[in-house]
């Protein structure tokens, strides 16, 4: 077929015979409308050609929705076409990213890129702001991620915003800690975090150097959403902003602020007998910054020499994702060569880390997100307890934040100490807005320039008169110790997490020795995460279905517990522990009466959804007892679920 008129008419019959869904043929249309690339139409017409529709439905079912994260999607499609193949690019990558709606590629960068500018200008102008707007651009190493940035700066500058460009590919927590230092407007990181390697995303922050959230989010994903064409007027050279790169120097400024984390550098005065870390960047960023970080705070640093390489293929994992065991084997292998104590992973943007530490027969083991965000709790609450910081008098004001799915072992270890602990939403962005209430609850005449203080100042400061920000993380293996950066962070948590080594170390145990200490004193805490994965558009129904029918059917009992309650955050209104109200999310919080409970929340980066398991015994003397016990439980407890939701999709 050489017409699109012919391919048109393809299309229809497809609609017509049950092949095609008719959204897919109608985005088909608007994106042949809205594109003048000619891939778009020849992929589109060899795709049509080859009766190739459930590609065309899972690239077409939707337009890809700016959310508060921005986009993500797939940017290789299941099916190369001849087109998006071309001449190919780095790494085995194709020329051209995956033609498609619901796809990450330059058609729907170019309008999640145009819809922040419109928004931003507008926001300046209402808040009296006369100069351009001011953008940060990074992102890591994936398919097409630095040709996406290149692109979004092209059109923020052409379109009469400045531009701040990171030279290669960075870590999104260093993007974080620009926006903030350089006082931007807004940043975006091109990356699907630890999506599979066909993903691409855009990571949209504001002004404070976090994610979007409301009232902002709405606004931006308005303008974002009512954009159709890639077409844009370019501005008067005069009128256009200025491209500035950012490079070594914004490294120093970051690195210097993550080694403020490090609490006790007694622990680092141990001579030629350094604690011994591998670290990989699982074809990443995270190599970056954290190689250079440890050796300056140090530690001895290993790193695995064929995952040092940035490609975008991760070809030497399944999945870049440090919290699944196989992506740290390569890791493993070299910590037994060289006899480290601990294993350090971060994903592709180094917002996650993974770890695997030495047990007491001398075997690595992996540590869960909620193990690992456990251990980094307690000890930096111990510590700054230990060194005065935290007192009898201030104590009410310090505060862990974590997520509503992450463990309530941070609850007894927080109750414990007499410190405050709050929980919010899924998702950073909700933990960066705690950060921000706490600056703000300053007065002004007080904190002056807060973004120049030094972590000593501002936590004087947030003791005195606001709140101290701890410790906060997520059990999908995402931290953060420090409120200069608005964003889980893998380099500092790197950091925390050496010095926790060493600290064991000094005290003559291994990690996985004090994790079970932990559940001696504060009782054993187990949770398990599932999920079942539906991709494509059959798969985003089936999800949306699931998930609205716990909403509207919840069970009265699971595996043979009553359910004591059920919290749901899509319907009911619920305050965190400061009296915020959350937002309204699509999640349940299932609590039998046995003590088991669980979460069920569609993902809002993968095709899946997710339930999160927790069981929990009383501190025990029989520890190995506890931990069979729970585990038992929740193991049935996820059959139960599982035959559950079998039974729902029927």
């Amino acid at each position: 077929m050489s017409d699109i008129q012919s391919v048109l008419d393809t299309l229809d019959n497809a609609v017509a015979s049950g092949q095609l869904l008719e959204s897919s043929r109608d985005n088909i249309q608007a994106l042949l409308k809205g594109t003048t690339s000619p891939v778009a139409a020849a992929a589109i017409t060899e795709l049509a050609d080859n009766g190739s529709w459930q590609e065309l439905n899972d690239r077409f079912f939707k337009t890809l929705a700016f959310g508060t994260g921005g986009l993500r999607g797939r940017t290789v499609g299941r099916i190369v076409t001849s087109a998006e193949q071309g001449a190919g690019g780095p790494n085995e990558r194709p020329e051209h990213p995956c033609v498609g709606t619901a796809s990450m590629n330059f058609y729907n960068v170019s309008r999640a890129v145009r819809g922040m500018i419109i928004y931003l200008k507008r926001y300046l102008a209402e808040q009296g702001i006369e100069r351009k707007p001011a953008f940060v651009f990074g992102h890591d190493t994936r398919h097409f991620s630095r040709d996406f940035a290149e692109f979004s700066a092209k059109v923020c500058t052409e379109l009469g915003c400045d531009v701040y460009l990171f030279d290669a590919p960075r870590a999104t927590p260093e993007i974080s800690y620009a926006i903030r230092a350089l006082n931007a407007d807004a940043g975006v990181v091109l990356t699907a975090s630890h999506n599979p390697a066909h993903d691409n995303g855009f990571k949209a922050y504001f002004n404070q150097g976090a994610q979007l959230v409301e009232p902002n989010a709405s606004g931006v994903i308005n303008e974002v959403n009512a954009i159709t064409s890639e077409a844009y007027d370019v501005l008067a050279e005069g009128e256009q902003g200025t491209l500035h790169v950012l490079a070594a120097d914004m490294d120093r400024v970051y690195m210097d602020d993550a080694k403020s984390l490090l609490l006790r550098p007694d622990l680092m005065q141990g001579g030629e007998d350094k604690t011994k870390v591998v670290f990989t960047n699982l074809h990443g960023t995270g190599g970056h910054c954290i190689v250079p970080l440890l050796n300056e705070l140090g530690f001895e640093v290993l790193t695995v020499p064929e995952q040092d390489i940035q490609d975008g293929r991760f070809p030497t994992v399944d999945s870049p994702n440090p919290e699944n065991g196989p992506a740290l084997a390569m890791g493993i292998a070299l910590a037994n060569e060289h006899g480290a104590e601990i294993v350090i992973g971060t994903d592709p943007d180094c917002d996650r880390m993974g770890v695997a530490v030495r047990n007491d027969a001398g075997e690595m083991q992996l540590l869960t997100g909620n193990q690992i965000g456990s251990l980094m709790a307690w000890y930096r609450t111990k510590t700054f307890i230990d060194q005065g910081i935290i007192t009898d008098s201030n104590r009410s004001r310090a505060v862990l934040i974590k997520t509503l799915v992450t463990t309530e072992l941070q609850r007894a270890i927080a109750e414990k100490f007499g410190v405050g602990i709050v929980d919010t939403l899924t998702g950073f962005k909700y933990i960066a807005a705690k950060l921000q209430k706490y600056e703000d609850a300053i007065p002004a005449d007080k904190k002056g320039d807060y973004r120049s203080l030094s972590p000593e100042q501002s936590r004087t400061l947030r003791l005195e008169y606001s709140r101290f920000f701890i410790f906060g993380g997520e059990e999908s293996y995402g931290y953060l110790g420090t409120d200069s950066i608005r964003d889980k962070d893998g380099n500092g948590a790197a950091v925390m997490f050496a010095e926790l080594a060493a600290y064991a170390r000094s005290e003559g145990k291994t990690l996985a020795a004090l994790m079970d200490d932990l559940y001696t004193e504060y009782g054993y805490h187990l949770e398990v995460g599932k999920a079942l994965v539906m991709e494509g558009a059959d798969g985003a129904a089936q999800i949306k279905a699931l998930s609205a029918s716990y909403s509207e059917n919840p069970p009265s009992e699971i595996d043979g517990a009553a359910v004591a309650r059920v919290r749901d955050f899509s319907k009911d209104d619920f305050e965190d522990a400061e009296g915020d109200t959350l937002p309204k999310e699509g999640m349940l919080i299932i609590d039998l009466a046995d003590g088991r409970s669980c979460a069920v929340r569609p993902s809002g980066t993968e095709p899946k959804i997710k339930y999160y398991l927790f069981g929990k015994d009383a501190p025990s003397d029989d520890l190995p007892a506890s931990k069979l016990k729970v585990a038992n439980g929740l193991e049935s407890l996820w059959l139960a679920l599982e035959a559950d939701a079998k039974s729902r999709m029927a």
